[in-house]
């Protein structure tokens, strides 16, 4: 028999052996939790409430009583700043749009860069009073260019916050005046924290020291002395009213690792800076930033039953950085877990394994092994598609 005969057998053969169904996939893994000292050996700080997490991964590195719900005073602003920066982001503001203070901005008292209604400040300017010198009537003026109104701005901050899982936050305002049912966590506020990090432009603001606005009439001085005196500091925010008590939320980085470290409810303001550089100095000292070695080249395609081809290429989108302990970077290990075969029809993205990286042993993380492209099931019609640009191939 000619090969093109045998050919043509093969693909006949192959068309009334077409089965249906599918082979169960691997599900996605939960990532496994690094071992930390995050419950474990607390240090001496002298708050109510108290996290450390690593930005890039929310990797929590310690806690203290982070869960319990208190008033934020001025950490609320990292919300206002967040939605603010998205805004700017989607273009439904820029940078230097002039806005009108409204009547009721200019009301807001405590700290603040004394507003009058009528007056026009760049959002440029408001963001340095927001982030810099935490300026109520500054927030609350960005709030309503965002929203209309300071309560449709709130509107919009809660349901931020519902979707960035802050479950236990409610927010009442835009600055963080004590106010009934005004609260969050030191979780949540970190959460949100490590989000408004994503936008790289806040950096512009929140590491200044000082600043001036009005042609250099009115001076801007950073609530948060870290900014100065801490090594890699990035921000972020304070917060100080008498429900309060003295809070921070306070970042960094250092060595390729950014750390977020929340304090709230500290008697002064002393005792919030020392808390949170003991949280800051605790991460940079104990964790690194490890970047698991590749694995692509170990990835072999599998099978395909009843596919129109008789295999699928594997892809992987590993993870670009682990929190690891302070000298375990280069002990990282890798275990690859693929399905032998799958059944078709096969969608490209479709998990069919996994990676498990683990340290000594113990895992640490995971990540899925997909599907590079997708595999129709061999029917019928397919076959005879098949058969018929085969036997053009020939003939050419």
């Amino acid at each position: 028999m000619t090969n093109w005969k045998k050919q043509t057998a093969a693909w006949v053969l192959a068309i009334g052996l077409c089965v249906s169904g599918a082979l169960p996939a691997f599900a996605a893994g939960e990532e496994a939790a690094l071992d930390t000292d995050a419950a474990a050996a607390p240090l001496a700080l002298n708050v109510k409430s108290a996290i450390l997490l690593e930005q890039t991964t929310g990797q929590v590195l310690y806690e203290d009583n982070a869960d319990e719900r208190m008033p934020p005073a001025s950490i609320t602003k990292v919300m206002t700043l967040l939605l603010v920066m998205e805004a700017l982001d989607s273009g439904k503001l820029k940078m230097e749009d002039m806005i009108s203070c409204s009547e009721h901005a200019s009301t807001m008292g405590g700290s603040q860069i004394w507003l009058e209604p009528g007056e026009q400040m760049s959002v440029h300017d408001l963001l340095k009073a927001t982030a810099i010198s935490s300026a109520n009537d500054a927030a609350v003026l960005l709030g309503e260019a965002v929203a209309g109104s300071e309560e449709g701005f709130v509107a919009l901050m809660n349901q931020r916050a519902q979707e960035l899982g802050m479950e236990n936050t409610t927010f009442i305002n835009a600055c963080g005046l004590d106010a009934a049912g005004h609260e969050t966590t030191a979780r949540d506020i970190a959460i949100m924290s490590c989000e408004l990090l994503r936008h790289p432009k806040i950096k512009e603001y929140s590491t200044v020291w000082m600043d001036s606005l009005r042609d250099g009439a009115t001076q801007l001085v950073n609530t948060n002395k870290l900014v100065r005196f801490y090594d890699g500091a990035t921000g972020l925010k304070t917060g100080t009213t008498n429900g309060a008590g003295s809070c921070l939320s306070a970042s960094a980085e250092r060595n390729g690792l950014s750390l977020v470290a929340v304090v709230l409810g500290a008697p002064t303001s002393d005792d919030r800076f020392a808390g949170a550089r003991k949280l800051l100095d605790y991460g940079f000292a104990n964790y690194a930033m490890a970047t698991p070695p590749s694995v692509a080249d170990q990835l072999t395609p599998v099978k395909v039953i009843g596919g129109v081809v008789p295999e699928v290429a594997v892809e992987c989108d590993p993870p670009s950085n682990i929190v690891v302990k302070q000298g375990d970077q280069q002990r990282l290990e890798q275990r690859i877990s693929l399905v032998p075969d799958v059944q078709a029809p096969v969608e490209k993205g479709q998990i069919l394994g996994k990676v498990l990286i683990s340290l000594d042993s113990q895992p640490i993380s995971e990540y899925p092994l997909k599907a590079a492209e997708a595999v129709q099931k061999m029917t019928f019609g397919n076959g005879m598609k098949i058969l018929f640009s085969r036997l053009i191939t020939f003939e050419e």
